[in-house]
């Protein structure tokens, strides 16, 4: 049985020419809300395995937030490239071929639009829209992460901050 968390970075910068998208910092609201959502996340899992994230600054700060929350050390946490580059379903599992066949869960940080449709082409059931900091958690009976396809995972559950 292998995991994939999906989880969206928190609100951040609005765009401006000063700075460039990969740079956007989480706003203090983005910050707050995604430690609340750590803690969501928390509650319902007691490890969320490897965390990979996206480098885009939004991304990793939004990953190094949670893994404060779970006790993880800041050098765990891996930046692939391809996941602001180049995420997407087709490019899923060379992303995944970089895990450990041994590890059971990956909790990946990154973007919109490409999570939400990710999230949709693994379910059947498929998947809301995905809002900032909202966690999606898919599970597979799978044995190898190459094995993941569509349609072949069932989401466990679907995490949203609350309004405000």
């Amino acid at each position: 049985m292998k995991r994939l968390i999906l989880i969206r970075h928190g609100k951040a910068e609005d765009e401006s020419s000063e700075i460039s998208d990969f740079e956007r910092s989480l706003t203090l609201k983005g910050k707050v809300i995604a430690g609340l959502m750590a803690h969501k996340l928390l509650e319902k899992e007691k490890s969320p395995g490897v965390f990979l994230t996206s480098p885009a600054f939004r991304a990793l700060e939004t990953a190094l937030i949670f893994a404060g929350k779970f006790g993880i050390n800041a050098d765990n946490v891996i930046m692939n490239s391809d996941l602001y580059n180049r995420m997407s379903f087709q490019n899923l599992p060379a992303i995944l071929s970089t895990i450990n066949e041994e590890t059971e869960t990956v909790s990946m940080f990154g973007h919109n639009p490409s999570f939400t449709q990710i999230a949709n082409m693994l379910c059947k059931e498929g998947c809301d829209f995905m809002p900032k900091t909202g966690i999606v958690c898919i599970s597979f009976n799978i044995r190898i992460w190459s094995e993941i396809g569509r349609n072949n995972g069932k989401m466990e559950y679907f995490l949203k901050p609350e309004k405000s």
